[in-house]
């Protein structure tokens, strides 16, 4: 087990630990929740670093990272649609879009191919991270930034499929 790995598996960790918190207060400013969340939300850019800096990028951290980004990220919109401060047409677009690219992913994998990260998956990741935390902050404009989470997120799942195409191709024949 390397560094970047354990600190993946952390992430993981922490996702039922920012539930816990969150429901204990739903809908409400929420501190303990909020700092969890982007406890959690900072060890993804920490993993990334370690791997890259230490050359530790594993098979098992390619894997392993999109699904805890995914499960804190379905955590946060749930907790959020449970409360009722976001629809569920959202999450369902946003929980969609993070489906269907692991299972591009999946394909790539199949073949041999891995699929990174895009400028637009970082930025997708960002907006959703933000819009997030101004939910449990209680900040009036965090609609909006949903919204724009919203349009990062379509707009990186085309920007995956549209790279992909040699992926789409292969597996259909």
């Amino acid at each position: 087990m390397n560094l970047p790995n354990f600190v993946t598996l952390l992430r993981i960790s922490l996702v039922p630990l920012f539930g816990y918190l969150y429901l204990l207060n739903p809908g409400e400013l929420n501190l303990p929740a909020a700092l969890v969340f982007l406890l959690a939300a900072a060890t993804d850019a920490l993993d990334g670093y370690l791997a890259r800096s230490r050359r530790e990028i594993t098979r098992f951290g390619q894997l392993i990272d999109p699904i805890a980004d995914k499960l804190l990220i379905t955590a946060a919109l749930l907790a959020l649609v449970e409360a009722g401060l976001v629809s569920t047409w959202v999450a369902l677009i946003i929980l969609g879009r993070e489906f269907a690219v692991s299972g591009l992913r999946i394909l790539a994998a199949a073949e041999g191919k891995v699929i990174p990260a895009s400028l637009w998956g970082k930025i997708k990741t960002v907006s959703q991270i933000v819009a997030v935390m101004a939910f449990f902050l209680g900040i009036s404009w965090a609609p909006v930034l949903m919204w724009v989470a919203v349009v990062a997120t379509v707009l990186s799942g085309v920007r995956y499929f549209q790279k992909a195409q040699d992926v789409l191709r292969s597996s259909l024949e």
